[in-house]
């Protein structure tokens, strides 16, 4: 996830003499910011009383830490997933939230409310309840979760720019979700539990920390990665994409609709149907998903020695670091190496920031090649050519030890697809000045200083 600094004021503001236009009180980042954390904050406070009062509270305390168990090992595999172009960890803490709550909410009253309406309209309990399971649950969580990508898709648009953070953000979504969900599941079963008298390994509670807990933890997370993917695919296409990027996120639910009403009906498919869609669906499933993420990212890093190479010609990176800035154990070891050497956790938190916005350049410098890149294009180059020079000094020399370090042939400057500028061209414009190409890349001026007026 690209995580870039806000436009500086002197190119996005009015022009000089011009009327300065002020935001209306809405439009206001503070009485934005704080309306979505007063209902992230009131869906809460309503979930945990309504799983409280189904559950009790000994049985909302023992789901509560039983639930909790894959929470940190599925965020930590998400977060893993992002560590090519890792985004802001707001947007996974607004995600997480969504899914735990609002989500949470709105599954919970959608799905009782239409549950109760069918069973009053067929006067048959039973089939209502199999029909909420297996229709209208798929339909209503499905569609709660990818609200939340929506949103990110939406307002924060800087973060989301292709699959890989797609599939970040439903992930985590979902892993909100399916805690708050097993804390009711769980404190249930607990409940059960002390009304039979079972206990140990024979209890429901056991049964179903089993299922939900150590079989399938990825479930949720699974179904909501195929819309995750949607919106991935769709911020990768080019804006007069009008009809593709409205249509690959509705794809994308569409399918995480059709597998979760599969996983939820499986237990009407016989005594074992639940082990068989599991073992022949949903396994395969989650390895061709986690195979296609991973790919991906490996993909994100050979587009980083693709395009960094440009920039280092130009003088703005040295020779050795689109090699090191492509390889997640050489950044790695950079980030150890100024820990270590060149002032402790300060410096190795500048030289992950400097390889986060020289990832940053690389995927917008790739986008506007395959002719996606804004009007804004200049403008983020800039801004992200100045975060690199303001952090070079640390990162420089621990990107070059990396670089050292995992390759045994030197590194040798590559020859830029632009030979008009740069330089070893005679072309040395100053710093920010646009090149007379379709797409600048400007040569650092010997005596910039980004703090000179």
């Amino acid at each position: 996830m690209a995580t870039c600094p806000p436009y500086p004021t002197h190119l996005t503001g009015p022009a000089d003499g011009a009327p300065r236009r002020h935001a209306h009180w809405w439009q206001r980042k503070w009485v934005r910011y704080g309306a979505l954390v007063t209902l992230l904050a009131i869906s809460g406070l309503v979930i945990l009383a309504l799983v409280r009062r189904q559950t009790g509270t000994e049985g909302f305390l023992v789901g509560l830490g039983l639930a909790v168990f894959p929470v940190p090992l599925l965020v930590a595999a998400f977060r893993w997933l992002d560590r090519v172009e890792p985004g802001p960890w707001r947007n996974l803490l607004f995600a997480f939230a969504w899914g735990a709550c609002a989500a949470a909410l709105i599954a919970i009253v959608a799905n009782g409310f239409a549950t109760r309406w069918i069973a009053t309209a067929t006067a048959d309990p039973t089939s209502a309840d199999t029909l909420g399971a297996t229709v209208i649950a798929p339909i209503v969580e499905e569609s709660a979760k990818a609200a939340a990508v929506l949103l990110v898709f939406l307002f924060r648009r800087r973060d989301f720019t292709g699959i890989v953070d797609g599939v970040v953000i439903a992930g985590v979504t979902a892993t909100g979700f399916a805690f708050t969900e097993n804390i009711l599941y769980l404190g249930t079963a607990f409940g059960t539990d002390q009304l039979s008298g079972d206990s140990g390994l024979t209890s429901v509670t056991a049964a179903t920390f089993f299922v939900r807990v150590v079989m399938s933890p990825f479930a949720h997370p699974l179904f909501t990665v195929l819309t995750g993917i949607g919106f991935g695919i769709a911020a990768l296409s080019a804006e007069r994409h009008h009809v593709r990027r409205v249509l690959l996120p509705l794809a994308g639910l569409v399918l995480a609709m059709g597998m979760h009403a599969m996983w939820n009906g499986s237990s009407s498919f016989g005594e074992f149907g639940f082990f068989a869609v599991y073992a022949t669906f949903m396994v395969p499933a989650f390895a061709l998903l986690t195979w296609l993420v991973i790919w991906t990212r490996q993909r994100e890093l050979r587009t980083v020695r693709a395009e960094l190479p440009a920039y280092a010609t130009a003088g703005w990176l040295s020779a050795s670091e689109p090699y090191a800035l492509g390889s997640m154990h050489a950044r790695r070891l950079a980030r150890q190496y100024a820990a270590r050497h060149l002032g402790g956790r300060p410096a190795a938190r500048s030289v992950a920031e400097y390889e986060s916005y020289a990832t940053s350049l690389a995927f917008l410098r790739h986008r506007a090649s395959d002719g996606r890149a804004g009007p804004d294009f200049l403008v983020r180059e800039r801004e992200l050519l100045h975060e690199l020079w303001l952090r070079r000094d640390v990162a420089h020399p621990a990107l070059a030890y990396a670089a050292r370090a995992t390759t045994p042939v030197p590194m040798v400057p590559v020859p830029s697809p632009w030979p008009t500028y740069g330089a070893g061209y005679g072309y040395t414009p100053t710093y920010g000045q646009p090149h007379p190409g379709p797409y600048s890349t400007p040569a650092p001026h010997p005596a910039y200083n980004p703090y000179r007026s």
